[in-house]
């Protein structure tokens, strides 16, 4: 084992400060990486706040990690000390279910997550990039794009995936009306992503100081989701919509402008239970689906078809002492769009 640093909730109720524990050490097919910058999202919040019931303490957050190779184990073919790599939401899965073999291990029943899980061989539970390092399977890092700036791809590995994969399963691309709802860290990235998969992307919110910057990002329209007159005129009209708001809201409004077999996505996921109106799918037989991340492939994919078109997040880089305030400014929805974390920050906390 080796000693690490960072920055972990004790409680709850308690904000986050500085950390030490112990990582793995490099086994036959690890890489150690030197963590250069950390992405911040709202699942973070949940997590350190056991809004979700299943946080174990002390709790490192932290699951958008871009570094550099520092070591890596005998038996490592993919990666070489000093390639500029990533790691999204997991570093492990059984490797053997129908979802792995399908390349789907984000809905494997052992998919072990970048925190919160627990550690296959110190046990204890897994600890995020809210720190200096991480040792992770190669099976399970990612190969960076060259020339990608990586305080602004950071993001790519939750946000950037978390709207790629449905926008990809459910087909989005040219012909296809798509609606974003929510101009916040994920809806920024669908907005991003479904433009440039060639739909036709609408953007909700109900913040009309968003407009100009939904369109500066690539929505063709911008409806107000609280104005009944102006979503009446979208009726029964999107081939897909896409919900990235993570608070209690009312579905039926959105279910009426999707066309007859066409799909509502859930990628929000509030901390209540949301209510679905069955009359709002039963007549055009619409569904009401959800999606995670993607597997490690489609990760990659995603990475590489962000680096080609030029899109990253757009973000505000702070250092870790940071951290308690960037999650109250989130929570009232004062960043565009998403906090990054300088971990060279975390030297001089860790030296005070």
């Amino acid at each position: 084992m080796f000693v690490c640093t960072g920055f972990a909730a004790q409680s709850a109720k308690e904000p986050l400060a500085p950390f030490t524990f112990n990582r793995r050490d490099v086994g036959e097919t690890d890489v150690r990486i030197d963590i250069l910058f950390c992405g911040v999202c709202h699942s973070d919040i949940h997590y350190a706040r056991n809004e979700w019931r299943f946080t174990t303490y002390p709790a490192c957050p932290g699951h958008e990690i871009v570094g550099k190779v520092a070591e890596v184990g005998s038996k490592v073919r993919k990666f070489k000390v000093g390639d500029t790599v990533g790691v999204g939401c997991m570093v492990d899965s059984c490797r053997k279910c129908s979802a792995c073999q399908a390349g789907l291990e984000q809905y494997c029943d052992g998919m072990i997550g970048t925190y919160g899980a627990v550690e296959p061989v110190i046990g204890g539970p897994t600890h995020g990039g809210y720190s200096n390092a991480i040792v992770v399977d190669q099976d399970f890092v990612l190969r960076m794009p060259e020339g990608m700036d990586l305080s602004t791809s950071a993001p790519l590995l939750c946000a950037g995936i978390t709207l790629y994969s449905p926008l990809r399963h459910w087909k989005a691309g040219p012909g296809k009306k798509v609606g974003i709802v929510g101009l916040g860290g994920l809806g920024h990235m669908g907005v991003k992503i479904a433009n440039a998969m060639g739909a036709h992307t609408v953007l909700f919110t109900t913040s009309p100081s968003k407009v100009a910057d939904a369109k500066r990002l690539g929505a063709k329209e911008v409806v107000l989701s609280n104005n009944a007159e102006d979503m009446a005129k979208h009726a029964s009209s999107f081939d897909l919509i896409i919900d990235t708001v993570a608070a209690t809201h009312d579905l039926a409004p959105l279910f009426a402008l999707l066309k007859q077999d066409t799909t509502l996505v859930q990628v929000g996921v509030p901390e209540h239970p949301l209510e679905v109106a069955m009359f709002s799918l039963v007549p055009k037989r619409r569904a009401f689906a959800g999606s995670m991340i993607g597997g490690i492939a489609e990760t990659q994919e995603m990475l590489d078809f962000c680096a080609k078109h030029k899109i990253t997040a757009d973000v505000e880089i702070i250092p870790i002492q940071k951290i308690n305030e960037a999650y109250e400014r989130m929570l009232k929805s004062d960043v565009k769009y998403r906090f990054t974390i300088d971990m060279a920050s975390l030297k001089s906390a860790s030296a005070a």
